[in-house]
């Protein structure tokens, strides 16, 4: 299983910028996916999930800024991201997860300079 996430980069407040993850290895229409990030010193915080059947969540903090969307036919998951924050500044990991099963990507990082 695999999961390869891209799109980070730099970007000053305000900015936008749209992560991707695609997944091999597993029947990606089946799980649930999500992102995740993480800042230095601090625990690995859930951003945004989408169901298998399409239902989308969010944690406050992003709520109207960012959007999940997933495709089934490419395997691929998004994250788009808008009005950036320095807050916002992370690594950003995708994950996808079935019943017990959870399977992690290697992570992008987000750097968003005020």
């Amino acid at each position: 299983v695999q999961l390869q996430a891209s799109g980070g980069g730099s970007v000053q407040a305000g900015g936008s910028l749209r992560l991707s993850c695609v997944v091999s290895g597993i029947t990606f229409r089946l799980y649930d996916m999500g992102w995740y990030r993480q800042a230095p010193g601090k625990q690995r915080e859930l951003v945004a999930t989408i169901t298998s059947g399409g239902s989308t969540d969010y944690v406050d903090s992003v709520k109207g800024r960012f959007t999940i969307s997933r495709d089934n036919a490419k395997k691929m998951v998004y994250l788009q991201m808008s009005s950036l924050k320095p807050e916002d500044t992370c690594i950003y990991y995708c994950n996808a997860r079935r019943g017990g099963s959870g399977y992690w990507g290697q992570g992008t990082l987000v750097t968003v300079s005020s």
